[in-house]
């Protein structure tokens, strides 16, 4: 049976019950934290290295450094998905979501206190590892509250709050910027408060409470003999990691991570270099200094503004032409407009006209990860599939942003040029399209 029957009916958003309201709002605040995060980090990066460093550093030094302390960050973003989502399979979403919140909270403040860049690269790290857990946790979370309701509007709305992130992560910048580099970062733990309160008596998915009662009651009954679970169910309780190799599994994860590369070398060295490519380009217009922070600010709040639209987009995209369709179409349009805003232009006088676009694709495609990498596996194995599959996808790219710093000196310091040559790997998600298999009309794997 489609599990897009419901879809495709009239007032399916009077289906949605109050449970799922939270789910959805408490992942969406969870996303929307972690990438404000990341946003304020980037907004922050040059100024914070220009005192951190000492004197007047160098572009070259600032490219290495910067590049470094976003690979750190990352890593840091890869162990957390890596390790959270296996615990998410095993404990709980909810639990696992809340842990992760916090940890993003505290650790994004405490980048603002850094006396030097080995503290901020420790904090930077320690921040990585939260927002690493949201994101695997938070997608298997939505994904099976609304297994049976149009998931892929849901998750694409659910993404859209990384949009928001750079939004508001621009607006504190623009807000709290000119009193300093340190400001917006303290200012960007306070969601927090709201996911906390979301989080109070919310109960796990059906879907999973039956899998975590399936797996204590079979591992009761092995307790007392081993012959008294059958083969099937000895794989059911094996290490979830280790299940997505087996032969039901093993060529959806390769096709997972081979679209978490392509999806993600697209997006991080932007996400990162975009503020400080925007310094650049503004220098060139004469706008430099304190003068050029709202315009980087509102550079920001636009790009975020197209990811928005491109990620609320996606799910309606996905259900009218396919998951296959729709994410080869995002990583084109990534490819297209990133090579005009990079290679392109050379001045700032187009870039709040293409920005929105740019991010249209380059964030859109986060939608995509949400909803396809789900759908390729069971319950027991979902979140740790997609902590292995975009975690895979991370620890390549974590040494996206920083090659894209190096190859500011060959490029003669034009961070734009850098940034281009990476995000062309947006291909491979194009590559993993023509692999995988079309999900669109599957119910949720039980």
């Amino acid at each position: 049976m489609p599990n897009n029957g419901m879809a495709a009916g009239r007032g399916w958003l009077r289906d949605i019950t109050s449970y799922q309201w939270r789910v959805l709002l408490l992942a969406w605040f969870g996303w929307a934290l972690d990438n404000t995060d990341f946003n304020l980090f980037a907004v922050v990066l040059r100024p914070a290295l220009g005192e951190l460093l000492g004197g007047n550093p160098s572009v070259g030094d600032i490219g290495r450094v910067g590049g470094l302390l976003s690979m750190v960050g990352l890593m840091g973003w890869e162990l957390g998905g890596m390790c959270f989502g296996v615990v998410g399979d095993y404990i709980g979403r909810i639990r696992t979501l809340t842990l992760s919140v916090v940890m993003v909270a505290i650790f994004t403040a405490l980048q603002g206190l850094s006396p030097n860049t080995l503290v901020f690269g420790i904090c930077r790290f320690l921040a990585g590892v939260g927002t690493g857990a949201e994101f695997v946790v938070g997608i298997p979370l939505v994904a099976e509250a609304f297994a049976d309701l149009p998931r892929a509007r849901m998750l694409g709305f659910m993404m859209t709050g990384a949009s928001f992130g750079s939004i508001f992560g621009g607006q504190l910048y623009a807000w709290f910027g000119p009193y300093g580099w340190r400001y917006p970062l303290f200012a960007g733990a306070v969601p927090a408060l709201i996911l906390l309160a979301l989080r109070r008596g919310m109960e796990e998915p059906e879907r999973f409470k039956a899998v975590y009662a399936r797996r204590q009651e079979l591992k009761a009954r092995a307790l007392k003999s081993v012959a008294a679970i059958s083969v099937e169910e000895r794989r059911f309780l094996g290490f979830a990691p280790k299940q997505l190799f087996n032969r039901e599994n093993r060529y959806n994860t390769m096709v997972g991570v081979l679209f978490s590369l392509g999806a993600l070398l697209g997006i991080w060295p932007s996400n990162v270099w975009l503020p400080t490519i925007q310094v650049q380009m503004l220098g060139r217009s004469g706008i430099s200094g304190a003068a050029a922070v709202p315009f980087v600010g509102h550079g920001m709040i636009l790009f975020g503004i197209g990811g928005m639209l491109g990620q609320a987009a996606y799910g309606f995209i996905a259900d009218a032409i396919g998951r296959r369709g729709a994410n080869a179409l995002y990583s084109s349009g990534t490819l297209v407009s990133g090579l005009i805003l990079y290679v392109v232009l050379q001045d700032y006088s187009l870039y709040p006209f293409v920005l929105p676009f740019f991010g249209f694709s380059v964030f859109g495609i986060f939608a995509g990860l949400a909803v396809y990498l789900p759908e390729l596996f069971p319950t027991h194995v979902r979140a740790t599939a997609v902590s292995f599959c975009s975690g895979t996808g991370r620890l390549v790219t974590s040494f996206g942003p920083l090659v894209a710093g190096l190859l500011v000196v060959p490029f003669g310091g034009n961070f734009a040029l850098a940034t281009a040559a990476i995000t062309g790997f947006a291909a491979l998600a194009i590559v993993a399209m023509a692999l995988g298999r079309e999900t669109k009309d599957d119910i949720l794997p039980v």
